[in-house]
């Protein structure tokens, strides 16, 4: 018991920020994305036994997380209201130049098609190779790769589109 214990601990304290780093990329909330990671550990500390390979632990943990934000959709209902976030949003409250590149790069990504928007996401916050990726989605590698030009490409065309975007909040 002592051994699993030690085991669980080490893998909560390498890997926590990465999967709520991860989880609110998912939420796009705070407190949704703790309980999302709370969930995540609790599975893993009940099948840890199941993980044989130390180094595949990120990985492990990621496809647990991703099963438990999917199981959010399955036990909710959401209301939903016709005013995207974006539209109500007000740029000019007290925002600093950055926090509003942020926000627009967050808003082109979540426009994304899911199937590029994730393994985007999975790479620049989860720092996964595309050959991670490939195995947690459990697609090729070169699809991967390919979907992953194409979500950069649509950024930069995004961007391009949108050249005023940058300092245009300045006063």
């Amino acid at each position: 018991m002592a051994t699993k214990q030690t085991r669980y601990e080490a893998l909560v304290n390498a890997l926590h920020s990465d999967l709520f780093r991860y989880a609110y990329w998912l939420t796009n909330d705070k407190h949704v994305a703790e309980d999302v990671v709370q969930e995540t550990f609790l599975r893993a500390w009940k099948s840890l036994d199941s993980l044989k390979d130390e180094k595949a632990a990120k990985s492990w943990l990621i496809t647990i997380l991703r099963r438990e934000n999917a199981r959010r959709f399955e036990r909710k209902r959401f209301e939903m209201s016709e005013y995207e976030e974006a539209s109500i949003l007000d740029v000019n409250a007290h925002s600093s130049e950055q926090e509003i590149e942020n926000h627009w790069l967050r808003d082109k990504i979540a426009q994304m098609p899911e199937e590029y928007r994730e393994p985007l996401v999975l790479q620049v916050i989860g720092g996964f190779s595309g050959e991670e990726i490939a195995d947690l989605l459990s697609l090729n590698k070169n699809t991967v790769m390919t979907r992953l030009f194409r979500a950069r490409n649509q950024l930069k065309e995004a961007l391009d589109e949108e050249p005023e975007v940058r300092g245009q909040y300045n006063g």
